[in-house]
């Protein structure tokens, strides 16, 4: 086996056991699971840049399906291409379907258990510390952009979440059209030079 091959393997390998060991130990959703793989793949594992991250959280936060495999599949795709997106989805979803399929084996003992119920009111503390620590992360980035158009997404966002309650997609759906039209006049402002 050649050493490219021996390099390729390896880097499949670290990245399955990586989102598996992401998956495994995250609870919270697919908010505290990106905050996990930023720190993984963009801080630890250089295999991605900070503005990449959050690329591919607005692009796992925007398409159809669960955030977490979402960003699986662009990290992965990313770092491997499509043998990458596959080990990195694969790690990603077996942890959960295990533990779903063990929960719904005793689900009656779990669900009537004061002390499962406990726990699970304990954990929504440090899911809301992690997401809160996205949030900051991102926001501040955002804020370095200097760019007065992001400002404005990021605070009409809140505020139509936040105050009057509109469905995250419609929000989601204005983001992107503003992106898209902000690209448009860049590539435009491009071709003028």
């Amino acid at each position: 086996m050649t050493t490219a091959k021996q390099n390729k393997l390896k880097t499949l390998l670290k990245l399955f056991t990586s989102t598996l060991y992401i998956s495994a130990f995250t609870f919270g959703g697919g908010f505290v699971i990106v905050t996990f793989m930023k720190k993984k793949f963009v801080d630890e594992l250089h295999w991605i840049d900070e503005k990449e991250m959050l690329d591919i959280t607005a692009l796992a936060q925007s398409a159809p399906g669960a955030i977490a495999v979402n960003a699986a599949i662009l990290v992965g795709w990313n770092v491997a291409g499509l043998p990458g997106m596959i080990v990195a989805v694969l790690g990603t979803i077996i942890p959960p379907m295990v533990i779903i399929g063990v929960i719904s084996l005793f689900y009656t003992a779990f669900a009537a258990n004061k002390y499962v119920a406990l726990v699970l009111k304990g954990m929504q503390a440090g899911v809301a510390a992690v997401i809160l620590d996205v949030v900051c992360g991102l926001g501040l980035k955002v804020i370095k952009t200097k760019q007065w158009i992001n400002y404005l997404v990021m605070i009409a966002a809140f505020v139509a979440t936040f105050f009057f309650d509109l469905n995250v997609i419609f929000v989601i759906v204005a983001a992107l059209v503003i992106g898209v039209v902000k690209a448009l006049i860049i590539h435009k402002r491009g071709l003028g030079k």
